[in-house]
């Protein structure tokens, strides 16, 4: 099932009762419109400088944010720079609002040459800077992979393949991020300490736990509070491959961080201009006004993604059952960054597609066993769940019914990790296209 465009949001929820489906892909897409940035950048933009202002950047929301940075940016103000976005995630240009800022895009969630070439061109444009300049960091989730820019000693290859073992792994955004940071020449607060002496001012979208600015996409701009020890530590965890060479200089401290105490960071701000819980909040309003209960559990969920869909589905059976601990009609709502550990399928099959979102519908839909009057949709607010073209699924009381009449096994589509194949063939998965905007994992329950 194609869900309209996030960009299209009616003014009006349809009725719950009448059109489960269609009242949660509006709730999805007033989450995603509270995170579009025209919304929200105007209140955080600084005052022109004496000098040049020079916009940089790194996300997947980087083309709307250029866009909305331009459209407020004084016309008769100098504006320049170059701000690197995923593939296809490049907007439609605002009418009448002129180019000054380059958009250029490369490969997420494994870096490639294109994110090479831009994140050298990036670093070379914050080198000259004067204390009369002002530089525009535009932060947003996928930074990481976008803006990469191996330390000495590590190839483009071996980025890309450490990249993947660590995706595959398990490990949650905060763990990735800290190995990222202590293996780049950029991220980590490294392109804050080139633009020194400039001041700079980074406007972020948040898609990680908690907000942290320096896991938001690496934290190129912001000091970091993780250690080479810490890098160290993870990659034994996962058993995540290095050349020896890069381990040792970890080992040794020699690949450290720029820390708080640094003096590249004077000055400094960072501006959250949307979050989980900002769109979660919204999400709740819509249902709030079309007379539901609401109940956000947390913006900060992690963990395995079919477990966490478990736990879920536990809490809806309560409520349609007992009517505890939420009164029924309601919607529960939840957000944060779960991990999808890839596993070898048992029976020798090559592994599946998909993403967190449909683990996690899978998983919900296997502990629900088909429980009569509960309804879900669990998306990727970038429109993108993995590496797919879907942005999430949906879940019925009669999914796991339908589902048996077509051959399809719960349980063996877990194994081989293919959400994906599993809800495409019943023709639930969630197709927005890239929403150009990430606050992360969005997931609504609707309990009738």
């Amino acid at each position: 099932m194609t869900a309209s465009a996030p960009s299209a949001f009616p003014s009006a929820a349809p009725d719950p009762r009448q059109d489960p489906r269609g009242f949660l892909e509006h709730l999805y897409r007033a989450a995603v419109h509270r995170a579009m940035p025209l919304h929200h950048t105007a209140a955080f933009l600084p005052p022109p400088p004496p000098g040049r202002t020079v916009v940089l950047g790194a996300g997947k929301a980087g083309g709307s944010m250029v866009h909305a940075v331009e459209a407020l940016w004084p016309a008769d103000r100098p504006l320049s720079g170059l701000v690197v976005t995923r593939y296809g995630h490049i907007p439609p240009r605002p009418d009448g609002v002129p180019a000054r800022i380059e958009l250029v895009e490369a490969a997420h969630p494994v870096p490639d040459a294109a994110g090479l070439a831009a994140a050298q061109r990036i670093l070379s444009l914050a080198q000259g800077l004067t204390g009369d300049d002002l530089v525009l960091c535009l932060i947003s989730g996928g930074g990481s992979a976008l803006l990469t820019l191996p330390a000495q000693g590590l190839t483009l290859e071996d980025k890309q393949r450490i990249n993947r073992q660590l995706l595959d792994s398990g490990a949650n955004i905060a763990e990735m991020n800290c190995v990222r940071k202590h293996l780049s020449r950029i991220k980590g607060g490294r392109l804050a300490a080139a633009c020194a002496p400039a001041r700079v001012v980074t406007l972020t979208i948040s898609d990680v736990p908690g907000d942290d600015p320096s896991i938001i996409a690496s934290g190129p701009t912001v000091p970091d509070a993780t250690t080479c020890a810490d890098a160290v530590a993870i990659l034994q965890r996962y058993a995540i491959d290095v050349p020896g060479a890069i381990m040792r200089l970890l080992e040794q401290g020699a690949l450290e961080t720029p820390k708080a105490a640094d003096g590249a960071f004077a000055g400094q701000t960072v501006h959250l201009i949307a979050t989980p819980q900002q769109s979660l909040e919204a999400a709740a309003a819509q249902a709030r006004a079309a007379g539901l209960d609401a109940h956000i559990l947390s913006d900060e969920m992690e963990g395995e993604s079919r477990e966490v869909g478990k736990v879920h589905a536990a809490l809806a059976r309560a409520v349609a059952q007992r009517g505890q601990p939420f009164r029924r009609p309601c919607v529960i709502l939840s957000g944060g960054e779960t991990t999808v550990t890839v596993r070898k399928p048992p029976d020798g099959t090559p592994r599946g597609r998909g993403g967190r979102a449909g683990e996690f519908c899978l998983g919900l839909a296997q502990a629900l066993q088909g429980q009569p009057g509960v309804w879900a949709l669990a998306a990727d607010t970038d429109g993108i769940d993995g590496m797919e073209d879907n942005a999430g699924a949906f879940v019925a009381p009669d999914t796991l019914q339908r589902a048996g009449r077509a051959g399809l096994s719960v349980e063996r589509h877990l194994q081989r990790n293919d959400a994906y194949g599993y809800f495409s063939a019943l023709g639930d998965l969630v197709v927005t296209g890239p929403t150009h905007t990430n606050v992360n994992d969005f997931r609504a329950l609707l309990v009738l």
